[in-house]
């Protein structure tokens, strides 16, 4: 992938530059601390060791289980980060939208997946003149506007959904008769099988979707529909998507999108990741924290931090206290909670705390964090700035 060289000025919420403008290799030659006067708070850092192992640690758990890799790169739409995920294997890409597959694409990407249906005449116009981007269908509608585009080829998945989830088609005999329109259709190609398990809640329920996508798959190759490809993952269930997609045949390609594991977290993810249940073939390490100030202990027991919903997620769990940082001293968040943001505030609950102190937030749900953030500093064990992670929203 070619990747430009971050930038940050004046413009860059975190770094503090009034004048002038540094470059990802300015930071790489002088690794200057993050608390030396050059960042402002608050500020949403990546840990780069935590991120690296990260991505060695899924591209090993593929190998090992014979899937090829497609993160869903809509994560972090960080070309750094999408670059190392290439370079540590990854057979593609997922995206959401066709806007972000044309960032990807622009960037130099290969193989491309966008986990939707595309409906829009300029998209389809677009992607029928671009080879290894694919994308979903899962209604007559969906194919029917693929094929009204008069020229190239449009590669296609027909989806799986399940009942109270997005898309997808919800029976077996809707799966085989959108497949057969799709492969029937004039300029398109029948390229594979896709779902997403990742909303249902417990390890039944997810067994029992995965055991219907195999079903399904099974269904359509008897019927004489042949394809290459079969995808599912989120983040949540990869280890029931590799313990239960080990029944299909051996001559498809097996593509797990688990995206979200590049950077873990410390809430959602962290009591959701399948090497809970399976530890032996982890870890996954948060590699995203905020630094924010107390701004003010307005009364006993409670602190206002200056970090609010523009800055940190909020949607799947607020940020989790770490620890404080005074005096160039560090302690731990011992008791401390947040309970609530507002747009440039958090209230955290704690005693002891005072108006200058920095607390280090660990966050919950990387999808939502990474958008509100245009550059980010990376930053290594001992806190030194070393590069920049630039966002493509």
């Amino acid at each position: 992938m070619d990747v430009p060289e971050p930038r940050v000025d004046w413009r860059s919420k975190g770094f503090f530059l009034p004048e002038g403008e540094r470059t990802a290799a300015d930071y790489a030659k002088e690794k200057p601390s993050l608390f030396d006067g050059g960042f402002t708070w608050p500020v949403l850092a990546l840990r780069r060791e935590a991120a690296l192992a990260n991505i060695a640690t899924m591209a090993a758990y593929c190998a090992r289980h014979g899937f090829a890799f497609a993160p869903h790169a809509k994560t972090t739409m960080a070309p750094g980060l999408i670059a190392a995920q290439f370079d540590a294997g990854a057979w593609g890409m997922t995206v959401a939208t066709p806007n972000q597959a044309l960032v990807l694409r622009k960037l130099g990407a290969g193989r491309i997946l966008i986990a939707n249906e595309v409906l829009d005449p300029a998209a389809l116009r677009w992607l029928a003149g671009q080879d290894d981007i694919y994308f979903q269908v899962d209604s007559p509608a969906g194919v029917a506007a693929a094929a009204s585009v008069e020229a190239g080829c449009l590669r296609v998945f027909v989806e799986l959904g399940h009942a109270g989830g997005r898309t997808g088609v919800r029976t077996l005999e809707g799966l085989e008769s959108v497949a057969r329109a799709a492969r029937d259709a004039q300029r398109l190609e029948l390229v594979g099988v896709t779902a997403y398990e990742g909303q249902l809640t417990t390890q039944r329920e997810v067994d029992d979707f995965l055991d219907l996508l195999v079903a399904g798959v099974e269904r359509l190759r008897a019927a004489g529909l042949t394809f290459p490809l079969v995808s599912a993952g989120g983040s949540a269930w990869f280890d029931r998507v590799v313990a239960r997609l080990a029944a299909l045949p051996s001559d498809l390609r097996l593509i797990l999108r688990s995206g979200a594991s590049v950077t873990h977290d410390d809430g959602f993810y962290r009591e959701r990741t399948p090497f809970r249940r399976v530890p032996a073939e982890g870890p996954l390490t948060a590699a995203l924290e905020i630094w924010a100030q107390v701004l003010s202990t307005p009364e006993p027991g409670l602190a206002i931090c200056g970090m609010g919903k523009r800055d940190a997620p909020f949607d799947e769990g607020l940020p989790v206290p770490i620890e404080v940082r005074r005096d160039g001293r560090t302690i731990a968040a011992t008791g401390m909670s947040v309970s609530k943001l507002n747009d440039h505030h958090t209230y955290l609950a704690a005693d002891g705390l005072a108006p200058g102190d920095l607390v280090r937030f660990g966050i919950s749900h990387p999808c939502t964090a990474f958008d509100k953030w245009r550059h980010l500093p990376v930053v290594d064990e001992d806190h030194r700035v070393v590069d920049i992670l630039e966002t493509y929203f």
